[in-house]
């Protein structure tokens, strides 16, 4: 399924977040892709915010930020810094098969470690604070909860 939606500010931007928040559950992944400066952080805060996480950042020099001040812990990964796929342990596999939610920014850079069902999004930045977001599913659960979402 794919389903492709825009928005004209960052605070579109968060809301989209929100929303797509109050359907998520303990361990749901998000995949985001996009160029920098998209809007992928910006997205990341949306979701945070729906859980009382005000404080986000990009995860960027860290690779991973671990939110856990919700009742359903966050963990913010960024791959952009690896730039390739490695067969170095990061530990990916505890934090997407986790008891929380993962989201991972720069995950075509680690496609290969991604074998669960996820939610793929792609944001595309159409001029000043337009984004485009394109939502991927490939199976069942993602799809339902996008048909519910939308």
């Amino acid at each position: 399924m794919k389903l492709v939606l825009k928005t004209f500010s960052s605070s579109e931007t968060i809301k989209l977040g929100k929303k797509i928040a109050g359907f998520l559950n303990k361990h749901d992944v998000i995949t985001l892709n996009g160029d920098l400066g998209s809007g992928k952080t910006t997205f990341v805060k949306g979701i945070a915010k729906f859980f009382g996480i005000n404080e986000i950042n990009s995860p960027t020099f860290n690779i991973i930020k671990c939110y856990f001040e919700s009742k359903i812990p966050i963990y913010h990964i960024d791959f952009y810094r690896l730039e390739k796929e490695s067969e170095q342990n990061i530990g990916l596999e505890e934090y997407i098969e986790g008891d929380g939610i993962a989201i991972i920014e720069w995950s075509i850079f680690f496609k290969k470690k991604i074998k669960i069902p996820h939610l793929d999004v792609v944001i595309k930045n159409i001029g000043l604070n337009k984004r485009k977001f394109i939502f991927r599913t490939f199976d069942q659960y993602y799809e339902e909860k996008i048909k519910k979402i939308f």
